[in-house]
């Protein structure tokens, strides 16, 4: 899977940024409908963690395939992977653990095609351009400096992409060289939250029922 994908400016409509969906899906297309969301015009990305703990996480995993849809691999994605792929008792009852008991209301061998279909779709970061500035999206902790994932740096490490929380657990306000700004989920916050040039939009939708979608242009002005 490649490490980056690049987006050029949105000539025609606007792009958004949505935090953690975890299976509500309902709570996406409400949300998408209060800013009078256009699929042809406007792009949506998200920062990762589609499925587990809701019970529409198989429609949510399908949105990887929408045209207007633009998201990163997160490690609950990552997670069901290895619980469908590796054949480990460990790794599936890991995955039911932290959420994956979703695939029960399904045929199991229909969610292990969906989601190898869609980790297809789903880069380890994003970078897109907004009024000539630009933008990046990982799930997780992103590198110091954005450009060993610009240039595609075999090095860079796709671990702490998906499941690091360094940044967020050392309070650490450096801002990430190379890039404008860049948006996270993984680690919930109780409202969007900036470190540096990094914003934390994991809002628990889960839990709390507030799943955060921000314009990309707002993402620069804070």
């Amino acid at each position: 899977m490649e490490l980056i994908t690049k987006h050029e400016e949105n000539a025609s409509g606007r792009d958004f940024f949505v935090g953690d969906i975890h299976g509500q899906y309902g709570l996406l297309m409400q949300a998408m409908a209060r800013i009078e969301f256009d699929t042809s015009r406007d792009r949506l990305f998200s920062v990762g963690d589609l499925a587990d703990r809701g019970k529409a996480s198989f429609e949510c995993l399908s949105l990887a395939f929408a045209p207007w849809f633009y998201g990163v691999r997160g490690n609950h994605e990552m997670l069901a992977h290895a619980a469908l792929n590796e054949g480990s008792g460990r790794a599936w009852d890991l995955w039911q653990i932290n959420g994956g008991s979703w695939v029960y209301l399904h045929n199991v061998h229909e969610v292990r095609a969906l989601l190898d279909g869609a980790l297809a779709h789903l880069p380890y970061a994003r970078m897109v351009e907004v009024d000539g500035k630009h933008i990046g999206g990982v799930h997780a902790d992103p590198p110091q400096n954005w450009e060993s994932l610009a240039r595609e740096d075999p090095s860079a490490d796709r671990h702490a992409l998906v499941w690091g929380r360094t940044r967020i657990s050392e309070m650490d306000r450096t801002p990430i060289a190379g890039i404008d700004a860049v948006v996270v989920g993984h680690t919930i916050v109780e409202q969007p939250t900036t470190l540096g040039n990094v914003l934390y939009i994991d809002t628990g939708a889960c839990h709390s029922g507030w799943l955060t979608l921000i314009e990309a242009r707002e993402v620069l002005a804070r």
